[in-house]
């Protein structure tokens, strides 16, 4: 049964929530907002700091032999690979009179073929006069490479017929020979005439086919001349013109694009890799607590202080209206916003106030309330070390941290119960876990989660339904309320003070149960509720529904 459940619980979890690393990927804007604009600037820079050399362009036209209608190119990228090699390279050299390496000069040059028969030709050069001569003599180089090559293969052509040709002349000869050797008596011969008939027939063959031999050699010859004619510079070289605006504008935005796109990779990876939940679902089910407010991390804009404001407000009285009427001491404990925490605490130990006074139990690693200055009427903060000496009429609000590095043990001296102030995406997701794991051992129940610097597009749901829970609370708290309110305990060198004993006997026998509000992630097993249920009914101790309706 429990094999099923949890392969039906790791099921259902998908391995990559798109939702959460979207939110996650826009929580990082200044990321890669500011990897966009790096990619802008150094584009801008590379256009304005290293500018193009001089270069000349020129157009050749290229006329083949074998030129086709449905050719898809392969001549003129055949003719581009040509123009790359040493043979053109050391030819245009030698024509400026230049001591420069071939090889060398074939990186300042390069050739593209525009279409089947037009090649254009760019070139570098240290000056633009330089680089339209180089270009000019790169073009002749070519040029006279093409039409020598096409010359000589027009060459071999017609000696190849020709050769054939003369090949059959002699054979021609030898037949005109016999023919001419031939005595009267063989004409009476019946064999000697068919041997005479079938050299007539060879003579005649052999002269068709030289003069077909002699028409296809002049059609050689005579092609050469087309392809030589052909073969021209149709738009001379010519210096390139670089515009620094716009070679800056294009720059620029390739480096935005750039940037941006390495931003946004960047941002996804880490997301993936950090594992920090950012949604109030996963922050919630990772603590087994709901989300009970949220708050921004700063002020905000000038338009959005009085909104800040009143969430502040609204969320200092209702914890107030929650902590109000319950005589255990209460803990607020931070990840990740200290500041944020510290300032709650205050607002929050003024709304109390009004009932009795209020000490501030300040455990933070930080100076953010120990080391204020304080002011006349404000609410009194000691350290830790101090806190035995506090009054046992005044009600303490401890304040402290679950970041990496906690004391977990010393919580249990800040508060019975706490409220989790915790930044979005700023704990891990085993994180989580560990604190959840750890308040649970503690046996300090997490009344809900403060969600500092939410995602304002977050529209999932934060909140834990347990109704369970929430019955075993009320019941959990009836023995201390009887009992006089009791005296939360105080940290002096790690030690419990004579406040523990308050709590009464009966609060020792009926010893909380593992916490109902900090076990419902998955790292931890069962959900909280399943294990306490299980609990109470194998106890025997499992409340009616009128109970949990409450």
């Amino acid at each position: 049964m429990t094999t099923s459940k949890t392969s039906e619980s790791s099921a259902s979890v998908p391995l990559l929530d798109l939702q959460a690393l979207v939110v996650a990927v826009r929580r990082r804007r200044r990321l890669w907002g500011s990897m966009a604009l790096l990619g802008l600037l150094v584009g801008m820079a590379v256009a304005v700091l290293l500018p193009p050399p001089p270069s000349a362009v020129t157009k050749v036209l290229v006329a083949h032999a074998e030129d086709q209608p449905n050719d898809t190119g392969t001549l003129i990228r055949t003719d581009v690979e040509v123009l790359g090699t040493t043979r053109i390279a050391g030819k245009a050299l030698q024509s400026l009179k230049s001591s420069e390496n071939p090889a060398e000069f074939l990186r300042d040059y390069r050739g593209t073929g525009l279409t089947n028969n037009l090649l254009q030709i760019d070139v570098t050069g240290d000056s633009d006069a330089e680089a339209v001569a180089r270009a000019k003599a790169l073009a002749d180089a070519f040029i006279a490479d093409h039409v020598g090559r096409m010359r000589e293969a027009a060459k071999a052509e017609a000696k190849a017929l020709l050769d054939q040709r003369d090949r059959m002349r002699d054979e021609l000869a030898r037949i005109n020979k016999a023919i001419g050797n031939r005595s009267p008596e063989s004409e009476r011969d019946p064999k000697a005439s068919a041997g005479i008939e079938s050299l007539f027939t060879r003579r005649a063959e052999l002269n068709s086919r030289i003069a077909d031999f002699d028409q296809r050699a002049a059609e050689a010859r005579t092609g050469s001349p087309k392809v030589i004619a052909g073969t021209q510079i149709v738009d001379a070289p010519r210096a390139v013109r670089h515009s620094l605006p716009k070679a800056a504008a294009t720059n620029a935005a390739i480096g935005l694009v750039l940037g941006l796109v390495l931003g946004l990779a960047v941002a996804a990876v880490g997301t993936v890799v950090a594992d920090r939940p950012v949604l109030r679902r996963e922050i919630a089910a990772n603590l087994g607590a709901s989300v009970i407010a949220e708050l921004p991390r700063r002020s905000g804009r000038l338009w959005q202080r009085r909104r800040t404001r009143a969430a502040r407000e609204r969320l200092t009285a209702h914890l107030a209206r929650t902590l109000g009427g319950s005589a255990e001491p209460v803990s607020l404990l931070e990840l990740g916003c200290a500041r944020s925490t510290s300032v709650i605490a205050l607002d929050l130990a003024e709304a109390l106030a009004a009932e009795r006074p209020v000490v501030i139990i300040d455990g933070l690693p930080g100076p953010q309330l120990a080391g204020r200055r304080p002011k006349p009427g404000d609410i009194t903060v000691v350290s830790g070390e101090r806190a035995a000496a506090v009054a046992h009429q005044e009600r303490r609000l401890g304040v402290g941290s679950v970041a990496p590095g906690t004391a977990w043990t010393d919580l249990q001296y800040l508060g019975t119960q706490t409220v989790l102030v915790v930044r979005a995406g700023r704990g891990s997701a085993a994180w989580l876990h560990t604190v959840a794991r750890q308040l649970s051992d503690q046996r300090i129940p997490v009344i809900g989660v403060v969600l500092i610097d939410p995602d304002p597009r977050d529209r999932t749901d934060g909140t834990l339904w347990n109704g369970l829970h929430i019955t075993l609370r009320g019941q959990d708290e009836q023995p201390a309320r009887q009992n006089g309110g009791g005296t939360p305990p105080a940290t002096a060198g790690g030690t419990p003070t004579h406040a523990v004993q308050a709590v009464g006997e009966d609060r020792r026998q009926t010893e909380r149960l593992p916490m109902w509000a900090s076990g419902a992630s998955p790292a931890l097993g069962a959900p909280p509720g399943r294990r306490l249920g299980e609990e109470l009914r194998a106890g025997g101790r499992v409340p009616d529904s009128n109970q949990e309706a409450r």
